[in-house]
């Protein structure tokens, strides 16, 4: 991939010296081709894990940026239904010998897309360019997967979930869900947000930087990341405003509490993955 890598910065060079949709030609159009190819087949990644941390590919982000940056809008086919896009759909021919099922009207996967063996997408789903969607993950109906996030091996992501895109800026980490987590339905999951291996996340839970996390395991207080094996929900807690002559009765804040998984928990993800396996 160092060439691949050399190349792309290189075009990101030309790009911001002032290079052009109309200046680009077949080279420059078989390099962003090549590009998302290496995405689709896992062996490029927006972000990967580094002495414990996500850090993102910055060369990789760029690379999304430039395919549409570089493109223009294209009316596209696709169930019959004509379609107005820089970028085609994924073609989908691998995910059966892998034994991914993908379930029709409405499961849309964007070129530059990964998703890996064994999973499963609901329609209506949407998985952007740049995801990562690892092997077993269930997306289910009404998700989306936003642009370059990395969900790991068997994720359960519940109906009506939101994993937040992150392209800008390039150095920045995408949205992280790591293997084995389970989030319940109608969970949202934005801005970088790291939720950590083995997790279970209750229903309507909203992770995010900017909203505490208070880790009774640790007890302590942190931002922008869900510890490994906890179980986690939404409560709300007394804010400062509340002060104000406004708030009859004071005013509250939204913030995530989290335990320890417990057993019952963890009993009850895996019927859920062998209902699935069925």
């Amino acid at each position: 991939m160092s060439t691949l890598r050399a190349d792309i910065e290189d075009l990101q060079r030309r790009y911001d010296e002032g290079l052009s949709t109309e200046d680009v030609g077949d080279d420059e159009r078989a390099l962003l081709g090549e590009f998302l190819t290496a995405l689709e087949a896992g062996e490029i990644r927006a972000a990967e894990k580094e002495d414990g941390e996500w850090v993102a590919n910055g060369w990789v982000k760029q690379g999304i940026l430039l395919n549409f940056g570089l493109r223009s809008i294209e009316t596209h086919t696709h169930g019959g239904v004509a379609y107005h896009d820089v970028l085609p759909l994924r073609e989908t021919d691998d995910l059966r010998e892998r034994g991914t099922r993908n379930t029709p009207n409405g499961t849309v996967i964007r070129r530059g897309a990964y998703v890996g063996g064994d999973a499963i997408l609901m329609s209506p789903a949407f998985v952007n360019i740049g995801a990562y969607v690892g092997d077993g993950t269930l997306v289910d109906s009404c998700d989306t997967v936003g642009s370059a996030a990395q969900i790991g091996d068997n994720v359960k992501l519940g109906a009506n979930t939101l994993i937040g895109g992150v392209l800008e800026p390039v150095e920045a980490a995408p949205v992280v869900v790591e293997d084995d987590v389970s989030l319940g339905a109608g969970c949202r999951v934005t801005s970088g947000f790291v939720v950590g291996e083995g997790s279970v996340v209750g229903e309507n839970t909203l992770l995010t930087p900017r909203i505490p996390v208070y880790d009774l395991v640790e007890e302590e207080i942190i931002y922008g990341e869900l510890p490994p094996e906890r179980r986690a929900f939404s409560r709300f807690v007394e804010s400062g405003i509340g002060d104000h002559d406004l708030f009859d009765g004071g005013a509250y804040k939204p913030a995530v509490v989290a335990t320890d998984v417990e057993a019952e928990t963890l009993e009850a993800t895996e019927r859920e993955g062998a209902l699935r396996d069925n």
